[in-house]
């Protein structure tokens, strides 16, 4: 990764994690809210931010805190368009709704491991992106026969209800893989653990914070032989002007250093480490 100038202030200000849970625990948020406004002041409008709410290290809730490598860039992105942390409303976007919570306005933007692709474009906008990820397969920590994707031919394979990480697999890599859907991250991992399936995939990043954790602590690992690039956006509506904003805050916080340092609280002590050809990432003109 390249080395940038430390941001610690602007962290701690920006991205703090003591945030109100609000009423984002369930989809939707409280009843829809006002509108949201890229100058909202304390006290003033709140804004409606999808995340996941079941991937440690990126999007996790417990109880009514709210963590992670999403969590923060979304909180930056909030505080420059003029929202501090306790004006935000944090909505779970689970990804076979992410679609539908922009399309029908129960969200003003989301933050959720979403990549950009030409077939989403068609019903909802971007920015970013703001990282740049690549699908890989975590597996037992004591496996040897899982070495990449071509070695999942007659293995049992999850992944979650709406990702394509799957699919894409089956369809490029391993014809025979069995597919097994989970509706998040953690009853793969469970199924994994559990000797059910084989293989969890999706990306990288994803992967490392599961394996993070203290309850998988030392049990598995990531394969690390990544073969995919998963550009991180930011879902706005279709006819939301806020892309140009969003993507000046992205640039912001990579150039001030909160950008790196997210990162590395997020992944401290799994060994992972960002391609650093393609990270920090340069936003999209936007359409």
């Amino acid at each position: 990764m390249r080395k940038r100038t430390t941001g610690l202030l602007a962290l701690a200000a920006t991205a703090a994690l003591t945030l109100s849970a609000c009423s984002g625990a369930e989809v939707g948020g409280s009843g829809g809210g006002g509108d949201a406004s890229p100058t909202g002041s304390a006290g003033g409008d709140s804004i409606r931010i999808g995340i996941k709410f079941d991937q440690p290290g990126l999007g996790y809730q417990d109880g009514d805190q709210y963590t992670g490598f999403d969590v923060d860039v979304a909180t930056y992105v909030a505080n420059e368009l003029g929202y501090s942390a306790d004006q935000i409303e944090w909505v779970e976007a689970p990804s076979a709704q992410r679609e539908q919570l922009l399309q029908t306005g129960q969200v003003d933007m989301i933050f959720a491991t979403y990549s950009i692709t030409d077939e989403r474009k068609q019903v909802v906008s971007f920015a970013g992106p703001y990282f740049v990820a690549g699908q890989d397969l975590l597996v037992a920590a004591d496996n040897t026969d899982i070495t990449g994707p071509e070695s999942l031919n007659g293995k049992n394979l999850c992944s979650v209800t709406g990702s394509t990480s799957a699919q894409r697999i089956k369809d490029e890599y391993a014809q025979d893989v069995n597919l097994l859907e989970r509706p998040g991250y953690s009853e793969c991992v469970t199924a994994l653990t559990g000797g059910q399936v084989d293989a969890v995939t999706t990306d990288d990043i994803i992967l490392a914070g599961l394996a993070a954790t203290p309850a998988n602590a030392g049990k598995l690992k990531v394969v690390g032989n990544p073969f995919s690039e998963e550009r991180y956006g930011v879902g706005i509506p279709q006819d939301s002007d806020q892309c140009q904003a969003i993507n000046d805050a992205i640039a912001k916080m990579i150039e001030d250093g909160a950008w790196e340092e997210a990162v590395t609280a997020n992944t401290e002590g799994t060994g992972y480490t960002p391609n650093a050809e393609m990270n920090p990432p340069s936003q999209d003109a936007c359409a």
